[in-house]
């Protein structure tokens, strides 16, 4: 077993936001994560809001539903991209039953980080999250040392 570089309590303790217009979809994906351990959940179910609790929250990762009325998933990655600073690693994970090609495609080159399809492994899912916190995580350190390795 390999020693993780990253402390599972870190992990745990980071900042999640689901954003989805299904309530059922929001419950599971709470229960499930509540099951993993995190604790400092949100959930947004009307889409034009979410734009607002991404920035308001500053969440360490976003469970992204992409077929919404109004404001769907690629009009949200595009505004979290225009809102984040460029040398920023906040990821986002896609949930859809929309598992085309194009919508893989298109999620992934607006900057989401993963894509899962629905209806999803609980266990698949909950190792995807908990990937995607580490590397936030680490690159925070990054980000945090210079890479000079002179100290200031």
């Amino acid at each position: 077993m390999h020693k993780n570089l990253v402390d599972e309590a870190d992990i745990r303790s980071r900042r999640i936001l689901v954003i989805d217009d299904e309530q059922a979809n929001i419950l599971l994906l709470q229960s499930l994560l509540q099951r993993e351990g995190y604790n400092d959940l949100h959930t947004v179910t009307e889409p034009t809001k979410a734009l607002q609790a991404y920035v308001t929250l500053a969440p360490d990762l976003v469970l992204l539903d992409l077929m919404m009325p109004e404001v769907d998933g690629f009009q949200l990655l595009e505004a979290f991209r225009r809102h984040d600073r460029p040398d920023e690693y906040r990821p986002v994970l896609v949930l859809t039953a929309d598992t085309t090609l194009q919508a893989r495609r298109k999620a992934l080159a607006l900057g989401a980080k993963d894509f899962v399809g629905k209806p999803f492994d609980i266990i698949e899912v909950a190792l995807r999250i908990s990937n995607l916190l580490e590397t936030r995580i680490l690159y925070e350190r990054l980000r945090g040392n210079p890479l000079d390795g002179k100290s200031h």
